[in-house]
């Protein structure tokens, strides 16, 4: 099942459980998928999908930043709980520990890249991650590559 499919059953499973909250966050994740299905003229494929609502968690936390530096913590809630409800139609992203292992084996594999180099390290490490099909965010991938480079 796709994730449209299964966002739709999930819209009528919270409609009849009234949960205002999830039916919200659904109906948004519909709309955004539609959106890009109508810009791309064509049916996503599951990576398409999966694009969107990765694209849609990392407006959500940058929404928290800004709520919280505003001081709206009830808004970063809401949209704390929007990003737990988006983050189930995705895979499971990887935490540091994997990731840094991808890191450190680039970097081995480039030879001894410097600073300099950090660029096209980043780059080389989110396509092998990309390409075994895992979740990860560029921040932290970046972060991480700094943090070995530099030490």
């Amino acid at each position: 099942m796709g994730i449209g499919e299964q966002i739709q059953k999930d819209m009528v499973e919270a409609m009849r459980g009234r949960e205002v909250l999830r039916l919200s966050t659904l109906r948004m994740i519909k709309t955004a998928l539609k959106n890009k299905e109508i810009d791309k003229r064509e049916p996503l494929d599951e990576k398409e999908e999966q694009q969107v609502l990765a694209t849609m968690i990392k407006q959500r936390r940058d929404s928290i930043e800004q709520f919280q530096k505003g001081g709206r913590p009830e808004l970063a809630d809401k949209e704390a709980d929007e990003i737990r409800l988006i983050d189930v139609y995705l895979p499971k992203a990887l935490g540091e520990e994997e990731i840094s292992v991808v890191v450190k084996t680039t970097i081995a594999e480039m030879g001894a890249p410097t600073m300099k180099d950090m660029g096209t390290v980043i780059k080389n490490v989110m396509a092998k991650l990309q390409a075994s099909g895992a979740r990860v965010e560029g921040k932290t991938v970046s972060g991480l590559v700094k943090k070995h480079l530099e030490g």
